[in-house]
């Protein structure tokens, strides 16, 4: 269930900022931002807040080339999908949408990585020690 929250909140956090619906942060702020230029920058600094939290828990526990190899998998898997014929890449919102979903599963894989591998295999992280 940890797992699915942080991989929920990654993808809210992605599809809060951009998403091919006009409900987003970048659609927002290009309309309205300069009516609302408080709320804007308020909003932006939320969102920007989670990034920071999730882009340096994931290099923290997965680093950049993990980061890569999830991306990779993610994508060897929609590949799968699509030579099965099982998946249709014909629609650029449905496109927007599977990135969305590709980056949410590496920022979740990340922020989760650390609780995985302690439970696999029962070592704590340096930063997991209590002082």
């Amino acid at each position: 269930m940890g797992f699915l929250l942080r991989w929920l909140f990654a993808f809210a956090l992605l599809a809060a900022t951009y998403n091919p619906t006009p409900y987003n942060y970048v659609v927002w702020v290009t309309e309205y931002g300069g009516q609302n230029l408080s709320i804007a920058v308020l909003a932006g600094l939320l969102l920007c807040i989670g990034y920071i939290i999730y882009l340096r828990a994931t290099l923290r526990s997965i680093g950049g080339f993990g980061m890569a190899l999830v991306l990779a998998l993610v994508g060897a898997m929609l590949w799968v999908l699509y030579d099965l014929g099982l998946l249709n890449l014909d629609n650029r919102n449905l496109n927007t949408w599977l990135g969305l979903f590709a980056l949410s599963m590496v920022l979740g894989i990340g922020l989760s990585w650390s609780l995985v591998r302690r439970k696999l295999s029962g070592q704590a992280d340096v930063d997991d020690i209590d002082e």
